[in-house]
């Protein structure tokens, strides 16, 4: 067993945070997308890409590969998470997939045009590993906090997160835009050794939190079945719980809609702003670094409301916000519009996040063995829920041919997730909860 509220357990799982969130920043948000774009763009073909002999818009391929990234996990979770339960290794499968996604980054420093195919697989490959991670550590934090203090620590989890890949992508952002102090000639050199420095920091600063983390507890009176039907069966069984209390199932989905229009934004903004207002590499990382240093401020921000002013109050006030990004986001022609816009979404990018995570990690069922399970059952709502954001951006732009279509219709997915979360504070009233 854990100890918790344990500052230096807590310290040391926040640090995964630090570790895997430079690939949010570098890999899905700054570089990777605007070399992707730059290097996927051509006076012969335009933005059209061959991929396995079919020819994709280049953001399309991009997206549709990271929603089958996501679809893969989704239904790959629920079967590792009841194998983690079972044997208490958690910790083991945290480190697969940390060195599967840390190892992938690597590969990307050979991305060229010439290398899409397999670049585009590594690809997916670092979203897998950045996904299971993710999964094993949130289901540590019932564990490391008691329930008064999980709002802080899921926060400063997030904290650590901006801070890590902030500093590890001015480290990129020397190579990208003062190429001549280290005599790099090569244009495409400063982007892939920023793939390169990705994998490293990862694997690097992920010993922390693998040193300092128990691998869990076995749970002996599980019954041995098939892996595919015991880890599905252990996510039935979870929902057959979620069915029981209305709160819990009320609050799942609303945030299954809404998360189709937060993490399909976080996916593809860069590739949207890359396209449409050709800000080129240096200013889109200057953007997203802004959005990152505000982001801190917003998750402790929103920590503090939550306490004042109730957990659903708060993300109600934070998705209203979030459609009026997206209405903007239609009329953008300007890169002015856009750091504006980027740093309203920089305030509520982390809030969102960390509140829904520790809400959630609330309404649990008090002292649960399970919590791999249902944090499984938490990750697997959030990536189906991208599966579908992602396909939908990446369908419209196809179908349409302006990704601005794209932007707009996620608007629709937040109004939903809005129309569910009224009516969740309406139940919690009813049953005198208070969140």
């Amino acid at each position: 067993m854990i100890a918790k509220n344990n500052k230096k357990t807590i310290r040391s799982w926040a640090f995964f945070d630090w570790a895997n969130s430079a690939y949010n920043l570098v890999i899905t948000s700054t570089i990777f997308p605007a070399y992707y774009t730059i290097i996927t763009t051509t006076k012969e073909h335009g933005d059209k890409v061959e991929f396995f002999g079919r020819t994709f818009v280049n953001t399309s391929l991009s997206n549709y590969a990271l929603s089958f990234a996501y679809l893969i996990m989704a239904f790959a979770l629920p079967m590792l998470s009841s194998i983690a339960d079972r044997r208490g290794n958690k910790k083991s499968f945290m480190k697969f997939f940390t060195y599967v996604g840390g190892a992938a980054c690597i590969g990307l420093y050979f991305f060229k045009l010439d290398t899409l195919e397999m670049s585009i697989i590594l690809f997916a490959l670092a979203a897998m590993g950045y996904i299971g991670g993710v999964l094993f550590s949130n289901s540590y934090l019932p564990e490391i906090a008691t329930e008064e203090h999980q709002d802080r620590v899921s926060a400063q989890g997030f904290s650590y997160g901006y801070i890590g890949s902030v500093l590890l992508q001015l480290i990129c952002f020397l190579f990208v835009l003062k190429p001549e102090w280290f005599g790099i000639t090569d244009a495409s050199f400063p982007p892939r050794l920023s793939f390169l420095l990705v994998g490293v920091w990862w694997i690097g600063f992920s010993q922390i939190p693998f040193s300092a983390l128990p691998n869990g507890t076995p749970q002996h009176d599980k019954v041995k079945t098939n892996i595919l039907k015991d880890g599905f069966s252990e996510l039935s069984k979870v929902w057959a719980q979620v069915k029981q209390m209305r709160v819990l199932k009320g609050f799942l989905v609303s945030f299954f809609f809404y998360s189709m229009g937060v993490q399909t934004i976080m996916l593809a903004a860069a590739g949207f702003a890359e396209k449409t207002l050709k800000l080129g590499t240096a200013k889109l990382i200057a953007v997203i670094l802004i959005i990152q240093l505000v982001a801190i401020p917003g998750a402790m921000l929103m920590s503090y409301l939550a306490k004042k002013i109730g957990n659903i109050n708060v993300l109600i006030m934070v998705v209203v916000v979030w459609i009026g990004c997206c209405v903007f986001g239609y009329y953008i022609t300007s890169e002015y519009q856009f750091y504006s816009l980027a740093a309203i979404v920089g305030l509520i990018m982390g809030g969102i996040q960390s509140l829904s995570r520790s809400t959630y990690s609330k309404y649990l069922p008090v002292d649960t063995k399970d919590s791999t399970s249902f944090f499984s059952f938490y990750d697997v709502t959030e990536k189906l829920a991208i599966v579908i954001g992602l396909f939908s951006f990446a369908y419209i732009e196809d179908l349409t041919g302006n990704i601005r279509y794209s932007i707009i219709a996620l608007a629709s997915f937040f109004i939903v997730g809005l129309v569910l979360l009224v009516l969740l504070r309406k139940n919690e009233h009813k049953e005198s909860l208070k969140l």
